[in-house]
C-alpha cells in the first residue's frame, strides 16, 4: 500500500508559523472544538456523528446469548470498527490499518472497560441467558480527531438504544415486541467522552484541542483524554510523540473537564429533541 503524500515544506513551514502565533487554517481559536452535529436514524441505537468534515456512523444491536462460564452474571458487549477507502484513500478494504486497530482498542477502554454499561443488568437468567451488545462503528470521513467523534457517537448510540423487554417465569424467557411492551434503555453508570490536544515541537506553540487532519499530521505528539462531566478520568492514552511536563497535563485536565460538561449538555438536549419525535415509552 502506497504511503500517503506528506504535506510541502511551504505548507509545514505556513502552519507551524500560524499555529505559533495561535491561528489555525479554519480560524477557530487554540483551544476550540468543531461544534459536533447529532443525527438519528429511524431505528433506536443509529446514530451519525459529524465533527467538522469528520463523520461516523455508530449502530448498536442486541441479541441474547449464553453467557460464557467464567461469567455467568454478566451480560457482553463487544466493539467492531470499520475504516474503508471511503473514509480516506490511505485505507484498504479487508486489511486493518494501524489505526483501525487502535480505534478499535480505544473504543474497547473508553467504552467498555470503563463500566459505561451496567453489565449486570444485562443478565435475563443467570448462567443461561443474557444480552449481548454489539457497537459498531463506521468511519464515513476522516477530517481529524476521528477517535472523538467515533467515541462520541459510540456512547450516543447506547444510550439511544432500546432492548426489548423480557419476561422470565421459571426457566422461560419471554422477549416482547416493542408494539407490545415499550423496550427499556441501557442501565448506564456514566457518559465518557474523548477529547484529542496535539502538541508541537516548538516550546512557543501552545496545545490545540480537536485537530484537523493536517494538523494531526504535522504535530510532534497526540494526547487522547476519556473522562466524563462528573470529573472521573476514565483513559489518558499518548502514544509516543513529545514528553509533557506534569503541569501541562493537568492543565489540559482542566481543559477536558469543561469540554466534557459542555458535550455532556449537548447529548442530552439532542437526545430529548429525538424522543419528542418518537412513539416510545422513556423509562
Amino acid at each position: 500500500m502506497p504511503r500517503p503524500p506528506s504535506p510541502s515544506i511551504p505548507e509545514k513551514e505556513f502552519v507551524y508559523g500560524a499555529l505559533k502565533q495561535s491561528l489555525r487554517l479554519d480560524g477557530r481559536g487554540m483551544l476550540e472544538m468543531r461544534t459536533p452535529t447529532l443525527s438519528f436514524g429511524p431505528e433506536l441505537g443509529w446514530v451519525e456523528c459529524a465533527m467538522g468534515k469528520t463523520r461516523v456512523l455508530a449502530q448498536v444491536d442486541g441479541k441474547m446469548v449464553k453467557p460464557p462460564p467464567e461469567r455467568p452474571l454478566e451480560g457482553m458487549i463487544t466493539i467492531h470498527s470499520e475504516l474503508s477507502p471511503m473514509a480516506s484513500n490511505e485505507y484498504e478494504p479487508g486489511r486493518p490499518t494501524d489505526e483501525e486497530v487502535t480505534l478499535t482498542r480505544t473504543l474497547d477502554k473508553v467504552l467498555r472497560r470503563s463500566d459505561a454499561i451496567d453489565k449486570e443488568s444485562l443478565c435475563v437468567l443467570a448462567g443461561q441467558r443474557v444480552w449481548h451488545i454489539r457497537l459498531t462503528i463506521h468511519v464515513l470521513s476522516n477530517s481529524g480527531s476521528m477517535v472523538d467523534c467515533a467515541c462520541l457517537a459510540g456512547i450516543v448510540a447506547l444510550k439511544h438504544f432500546r432492548r426489548p423487554e423480557v419476561e422470565v417465569e421459571g426457566d422461560e424467557v419471554t422477549i416482547h415486541h416493542p408494539s407490545e411492551r415499550a423496550p427499556v434503555p441501557l442501565s448506564m453508570h456514566h457518559t465518557p467522552f474523548c477529547l484529542t490536544f496535539a502538541f508541537y515541537p516548538d516550546a512557543d506553540t501552545p496545545p490545540l484541542l480537536d485537530p484537523s487532519h493536517l494538523e494531526e499530521t504535522l504535530s510532534a505528539g497526540l494526547l487522547t483524554v476519556a473522562l466524563n462531566a462528573q470529573r472521573e478520568l476514565c483513559v489518558v492514552q499518548k502514544a509516543g510523540g513529545i514528553p509533557l511536563a506534569p503541569e501541562d497535563i493537568l492543565k489540559i485536565m482542566d481543559i477536558a473537564v469543561t469540554k466534557a460538561r459542555e458535550l455532556d449538555k449537548l447529548v442530552e438536549a439532542r437526545l430529548q429533541e429525538d424522543w419528542k419525535g418518537r412513539h416510545v415509552e422513556v423509562r
